[in-house]
Order: structure tokens, then C-alpha cells, then sequence
């Protein structure tokens, strides 16, 4: 495979050029054999922002760790950060859920 930027022949399954490290090809996580490991980021916000903010808080950091982790190639790693990430996502929606009732229940036993 010839680099399209200068012209250096490469390896056919070069990822980069040796010569200019263009990069010659497009490779996906499933092509390189790497399983699919969830980061849980959106739901780790959604609860920060709607449920309980210091747990939320902890569950995006764990919930950004997990892509640096597949890409570094730790693959245990990612997935104990990714099931931690969800572990706090689903602590902070339930303290926000029973945190909520309890606030509730107040307002109203204080109107009686």
C-alpha cells in the first residue's frame, strides 16, 4: 500500500506510513478485535445534573476513564471502571429518587 501523502510504500495492513505516519486506513474497534465496553458518560451526567451531584460526580470520573483504558490496551481496567461507573450512576439516581420522597413527604406532613 502506497502512502497517499508521500508516496512511501508500506505494509498492506500498515495502520500508518513508516515515512510520514499519515494514516493510511480505517480500522473500528470491532476490526481490531477489541469487545465493546460501555462508558456510561451520558447517564453518569443525566444523574449528575437531575438526581445527586457528589455521587453523579464520582461516576463520571470512572465513566471517563474506561475509552483511555480500552486505548491503552487494559481492557480489565475498562471494564472495572465501566461497572463502577454504572454502580454510582445507580446510587446516585436512588439517593436523588429517595431524597426527593423524603423532601416531599416533609412539605406535605408540614402543611398538616
Amino acid at each position: 500500500m502506497f502512502c497517499q501523502k508521500c508516496g512511501t510504500s508500506n505494509d498492506d495492513n500498515a495502520f500508518k506510513c513508516t515515512s510520514c505516519g499519515h494514516i493510511l486506513q480505517s480500522v473500528t474497534s470491532s476490526e481490531q478485535g477489541r469487545p465493546y465496553v460501555p462508558n456510561y458518560l451520558v447517564q453518569a451526567i443525566l444523574v449528575t445534573l437531575f438526581c445527586c451531584i457528589p455521587f453523579g460526580i464520582v461516576a463520571i470520573v470512572y465513566a471517563a476513564q474506561v475509552n483511555g483504558k480500552l486505548n491503552a490496551g487494559d481492557l480489565e481496567g475498562a471494564r472495572q471502571s465501566s461497572e463502577t461507573a454504572k454502580t454510582w450512576c445507580w446510587i446516585s439516581f436512588w439517593t436523588g429518587i429517595t431524597v426527593g420522597v423524603l423532601w416531599f413527604l416533609l412539605v406535605i406532613s408540614a402543611e398538616f
